[in-house]
């Protein structure tokens, strides 16, 4: 009996200092591919105020999630499908949407410290796309590019939506997590309140022409 009871202890102790990931399938990962200097097809400026990219993390206590602005980019297209594009994110805007006041400042200031983003030091975060597939349906499209956070650059490949596109709009979305320590991410929380090592992210995408 002593034994179950400790086992039990044991166990619970475990789990409590286990933190799982936020919902969403994670990207495939490999070492950053060259990149081509000339896309085919024409090049839709990106609406940075109509574009939305959200953050997800998750501890063991809860999750925190917020946003991060795209400072600037484009989206190559040709013949209705997307060829290309690039991204710059301004680093120094994340933020955390679900606290106020003291915590609010608080937790954005350890996201911008070296523990997280070092956003001192890499005030841009970027992607650049290296290659386009096909879905199964004309809507989706298998997207891969280089990602580069705080001067680290990794390929990732993730899924797609392809909500519009016009002689004068392409709107995109895509649902995926990274494994923050790829980028050198690595802060791990409080030993009691662990927090877990995929980052989600919900891109939405506005451009036009």
């Amino acid at each position: 009996m002593k034994k179950l009871v400790l086992f039990s202890a044991v166990a619970a102790m475990v789990l409590a200092s286990c933190a799982g990931n936020p919902e969403g399938k994670k990207a495939e990962t490999k070492d950053s591919v060259a990149t081509v200097d000339q896309v085919v097809g024409a090049a839709y400026t990106v609406d940075t105020a109509a574009s939305k990219i959200m953050w997800k993390g998750t501890k063991v206590s809860g999750f925190h999630e917020g946003v991060v602005s795209v400072k600037s980019g484009t989206l190559n297209i040709d013949k209705g499908a997307i060829t290309g594009g690039s991204f710059t994110l301004d680093m120094n805007t994340i933020s955390a949407t679900d606290l106020q006041g003291e915590y609010k400042d608080k937790l954005d200031g350890h996201l911008k410290a070296d523990d997280f983003f070092g956003v001192a030091t890499h005030p841009e975060a970027s992607f650049t796309i290296t290659e386009v597939k096909a879905g199964a349906t004309p809507s989706d499209v298998k997207i891969s590019g280089n990602l580069v956070i705080k001067g680290i650059s990794k390929n990732i490949t993730f899924d797609s939506k392809v909500e519009e596109i016009t002689d004068t709009t392409v709107k995109t979305s895509a649902d995926f997590n990274i494994l923050r320590e790829d980028w050198g991410v690595s802060y791990e929380g409080k030993k009691d309140d662990l927090i877990s090592k995929e980052i989600n992210f919900r891109v939405n995408i506005v451009a036009k022409k």
